[in-house]
């Protein structure tokens, strides 16, 4: 053979042996929206899922991982945090300083989606797109507010006069890439304005609305709300929440400690109950009878800020293992970190691991030892396992690695 030919040949031999970029070896993979939950292989290249099987050839790969006795999952998608972080003073969620920068914050727990829930309005949304969402390595959507101004707090969060729907629905259609809908925050009082602007919005846009259902002594009804002027599709956050001062309606009744029963109504309809945890919207109180019920989260969520993260809320970890504290099995909890909030927010090309898809992964360690468990009120669970998150692989690039289980050893 000649010399050319010869190297020809090798150079095509040796990139057909070297065909993955990486692959992932012996994890036990739970991939929802697939319906495995089994021990398989994962093979990626040029950013995205080439092949899952069972055995691969790792000759093949570049790069190789051994993720024995760990779990792999879709990149987690965090649909409820606040990432508009900025350096205004008294702008609170909105280019304030209560928001959190993204990166620090997502890949170290697996998470490498995540939504902004409400800091931006029309008026300050090329804001959060230039500072936030074109610098961020996670990839950042945004849930726009019904407020022009964004989650700034106070007044501005009340101002029913700046709940904009046809403006609104225009920056989102403007940004279809980046807004997977529209938020309802912290609104006092009896009024349906609020979140009947955001549906308004929703409808033109095609798009849903997340409702943080704020405050109003009596409380306004939830199967109103649910029954009466969501779609379905829209999303319910801090679903577990139970505020002093009968401000908010519950979806257990704290006397019999039973699921009302028109949440289940409601969740028939397809009304979307996510947790977003936050500092003060979780209550035991609240998950421990639902989960009982099997009244699961179709999300879990952070409500990710400054306040959150130091409270009992920590990351998405901490609250997935709380759900399996408290009885919901691991493949629910996986499934209602990737693939349903993928779909809730109209994203069906995350939140899997099909071959051809975006290679987000997460691959968990899944700590063994006596962990607590607590919450706002200090009601504390105890539990035998958490949640760690040993990698994280963004567009099928490694973005975190906690234990080097991507280097070979030196030793």
């Amino acid at each position: 053979m000649k010399p050319l030919l010869l190297l020809l040949f090798f150079l095509t031999n040796w990139a057909w042996a070297q065909s993955y970029s990486l692959v992932i070896k012996g994890g036990h993979l739970i991939d929802p929206k697939n319906n495995i939950d089994a021990v398989m292989d994962v093979a990626i290249t040029d950013g995205k899922v080439v092949q899952v099987a069972k055995a691969i050839d790792v000759k093949q790969a570049k790069q190789v991982i051994d993720a024995k006795g760990m779990y792999v999952t879709p990149g987690l998608i965090d649909i409820h945090g606040h990432v508009f972080y900025g350096t205004e003073p008294d702008h609170y969620l909105s280019n304030g300083l209560v928001a959190v920068s993204p990166d620090g914050f997502t890949f170290r727990v697996g998470v490498t989606t995540i939504v902004d829930a409400g800091g931006a309005g029309w008026k300050s949304f090329e804001t959060f797109k230039k500072n936030i969402i074109f610098t961020s390595k996670t990839r950042v959507l945004s849930f726009m507010n019904i407020v022009g101004e964004g989650m700034r707090g106070g007044v501005f969060e009340q101002d029913t006069s700046d709940m904009d729907p046809k403006m609104a629905a225009k920056v989102a259609l403007d940004n279809k890439n980046d807004v997977v809908g529209f938020k309802v925050a912290h609104f006092q009082g009896p009024s349906w304005v609020p979140v009947d602007h955001a549906v308004a919005a929703g409808k033109l846009a095609d798009m849903p609305v997340i409702i943080d259902f704020g405050g109003n002594t009596p409380p306004l009804s939830l199967e109103e709300l649910f029954m009466k002027h969501l779609r379905p599709g829209d999303i319910f956050t801090h679903a577990y929440t139970f505020l002093e001062g009968n401000v908010r309606e519950t979806i257990v009744d704290e006397a019999t400690k039973t699921v009302k029963p028109f949440a289940w109504e409601a969740r028939k309809k397809g009304i979307v109950f996510d947790v977003g945890y936050g500092g003060a919207s979780f209550n035991y109180s609240q998950a421990i009878p639902a989960v009982k019920a099997r009244f699961y989260p179709t999300t879990i969520s952070t409500d990710l800020h400054t306040g959150s993260m130091n409270g009992s809320m920590k990351d998405m970890l901490s609250i997935m293992s709380k759900f399996v504290a408290m009885g919901e099995d691991i493949p629910s909890v996986i499934k209602a970190s990737t693939w349903t909030p993928a779909q809730v927010i109209k994203r069906e090309n995350l939140g899997h691991l099909s071959v051809g898809a975006i290679a987000d992964v997460a691959i968990f360690s899944m700590r063994q030892g006596t962990f607590g468990f607590y919450d706002k009120t200090g009601y504390k669970m105890m539990g035998k396992q958490k949640f760690e998150c040993e990698m994280t692989i963004k567009g099928g690039k490694i973005v975190y690695d906690l234990n080097g289980i991507g280097i070979a050893s030196s030793n």
